[in-house]
């Protein structure tokens, strides 16, 4: 069943964005009575009927809200400093909403290349990961413009940062706890500088590795927000 976005859906009649609208009326010529699912971004799905297609103001019936499969009793926080490349960090916002991620936070740091961000292109590209995974729940997507500010204001019990330096020996898979709040930074391509990582520890994040290679910005991204799942699988209290 194909899924659809409306942050404001409601049981009873729903008129969808322009945007979906067009996708549901040309795209993919769906017709009224056609049975379709809307997710509202904030955990919950509807069963929903087709009343009237129109190329932008499709009108449809939602059932009762009910909720989806994508919810976990953990938390699962992965900044990281924007890539030079953009796309790199939208493939990685892609692939995180695939896999299941909470927030997002995007930071600059001494040694990063890319200073500006449009946010707007970047929650176009989770909307859309959403609705191709079937998920109910879109990542929240923030974009930090001090590191500081952002070790200084976090609320997450388990705090790492991901730091390539020999004296670094702990590994996120044996770090994190089933069960826990998480966050991990992600830094640029050039690295943390060994006063971030200094200072960051200083606000109680833990220095960790993300295993013997050396990754890219973005896969490191995607492996510690896979590790974080995967250790709350493999290890359940």
């Amino acid at each position: 069943m194909h899924l659809f976005y409306a942050p404001d859906a409601t049981q009873g009649l729903l008129t969808l964005s322009e945007e979906e609208s067009m996708h549901c009326a040309r795209v993919l010529r769906m017709q009224p009575g056609d049975k379709i699912l809307i997710s509202n971004g904030k955990g919950f799905l509807f069963d929903t009927i087709i009343e009237i297609t129109h190329p932008k103001k499709t009108t449809v019936i939602c059932g009762s809200e009910r909720p989806g499969l994508d919810h976990w009793p953990y938390g699962v926080h992965i900044a990281l400093a924007p890539t030079k490349n953009i796309e790199r960090t939208e493939w990685f916002i892609e692939k995180a909403t695939e896999i299941g991620i909470d927030k997002i936070s995007l930071f600059f740091s001494e040694h990063s290349e890319r200073r500006v961000v449009k946010t707007d292109r970047l929650i176009r590209t989770a909307v859309a990961a959403m609705k191709q995974s079937v998920k109910s729940r879109l990542p929240e997507i923030n974009v930090v413009s001090d590191f500081e500010e952002l070790i200084r204001n976090s609320s997450e019990s388990q705090r790492f940062i991901a730091w390539i330096d020999e004296s670094v020996n702990l590994e996120l898979a044996d770090a994190v706890e089933p069960g826990a709040m998480v966050l991990v930074l992600i830094g640029p391509e050039g690295d943390f500088s060994p006063g971030e990582a200094e200072l960051a520890k200083t606000h109680g994040f833990v220095p960790v590795s993300l295993g013997k290679s050396r990754l890219r910005t973005e896969t490191a991204a995607l492996t510690a927000c896979h590790t974080v799942h995967l250790v709350n699988q493999l290890k359940k209290q």
